[in-house]
């Protein structure tokens, strides 16, 4: 069989990398998998809090993907878990880790609170201590929370500001969580000299959104498809960017070859305005819904802003989807969710 070393774990690979996805059934995790698969071997690792089976079922025949359901907040043995021998763990171990695991549903979110602070602790260990114990690269997907609310100059955010957060707020359990894990991952990288990376997602969208979850790009296009008015929690000026979900996978994949450890900003740097982005899918829908302002919800607020030079400098990377073409795609899978006809191919964005 061939095979090749590899430094960093000093230990044989045989024909492609073995790669660990935690919260691989998710929404942005889900889309990573399918990126991976095509060069890796993916162990998928799930509970099924906010990911769906519906995301992975078509990567369940590939000789090379395995999912395993398991809340992470609990250590895994890899090596003794019978669907993952043909991975050969024991000789191989794990080169690459991603942590894209917490269960943010805004509609559930005060029910999931003991797993959120679960997941931006004793998951962030578990994974943390599998890096050391295979010496693998580890990819931390944090989020712009860490900054905090938007300010009012709405000037671009960069890595190096601290932020400010509100750690008792009715929300602390995931802003604050998101900052105390880049915590932990720091101190291991530092102390024990891993491979530990951050990336701070933005808000993003795209195919597979769960539907009926207070957010608002999924919420706009179902109830557009049903001619039902369309709620923007704020008002005429409420703002944000939005990146769709293959640049996001792309970055996740880049800073994984590179030396960077991050933190770095991944989203969008275009403000885009909640009216403008409803009128337009009334019009992709060709729906005859109506535009309504309500109170802003818990989280439904305007976020800051990125800076993404260091992206563009460090990944070479920068969002390249625009918001017509991922709508597109995003109408295309979200009215296939509902049972009813598509709106026709959509080339690849």
């Amino acid at each position: 069989m061939r095979y090749a070393l590899c430094v960093m774990s000093k230990k044989a690979i045989f024909e492609k990398k073995n790669v660990l996805v935690i919260g691989g059934a998710g929404f942005i995790g889900s889309h990573l998998c399918d990126e991976l698969i095509k060069t890796c071997k993916v162990i998928c690792v799930d509970d099924f809090s906010t990911g769906q089976q519906r995301n992975i079922d078509h990567l369940l025949a590939e000789p090379d993907f395995a999912f395993i359901r398991h809340d992470m907040s609990s250590p895994i043995d890899l090596e003794n878990e019978p669907a993952l021998q043909k991975f050969k763990i024991q000789f191989q171990g794990i080169q690459e880790i991603y942590n894209l695991a917490c269960p943010m549903s805004p509609k559930n979110f005060k029910k999931n609170i003991p797993a959120i602070l679960l997941a931006n602790s004793f998951v962030v260990k578990s994974s943390l201590d599998l890096a050391v114990k295979h010496e693998a690269k580890l990819l931390f997907f944090s989020s712009s929370v860490v900054y905090g609310p938007r300010r009012n100059d709405n000037e671009k955010i960069k890595e190096g500001d601290i932020g400010a957060v509100d750690f008792l707020s009715e929300r602390g359990a995931y802003d604050e969580g998101k900052r105390f894990a880049e915590t932990m991952i720091k101190n291991y990288r530092d102390a024990l000299n891993i491979d530990a990376k951050i990336i701070r997602v933005f808000r993003t969208y795209g195919p597979r959104m769960m539907l009926n979850d207070d957010q608002m790009i999924p919420d706009f296009i179902r109830d557009a498809l049903d001619n039902k008015d369309l709620v923007i929690y704020g008002d005429e000026n409420f703002h944000s960017s939005f990146c769709y979900v293959s640049d996001v996978v792309d970055a996740a994949l880049k800073i994984m070859e590179t030396d960077a450890a991050g933190p770095i900003n991944i989203g969008s740097d275009v403000d885009v305005n909640f009216t403008d982005l409803a009128k337009k899918i009334i019009a992709k829908t060709s729906s005859s819904s109506q535009i309504k302002y309500e109170e802003p919800r818990l989280f439904m607020t305007p976020l800051c802003l990125p800076d993404i030079g260091k992206a563009s400098s460090e990944l070479g990377w920068m969002p390249i989807a625009t918001l017509d073409r991922g709508l597109d795609r995003t109408i295309d899978d979200l009215r296939a969710s509902k049972g009813l006809k598509g709106i026709g191919d959509i080339s690849d964005v």
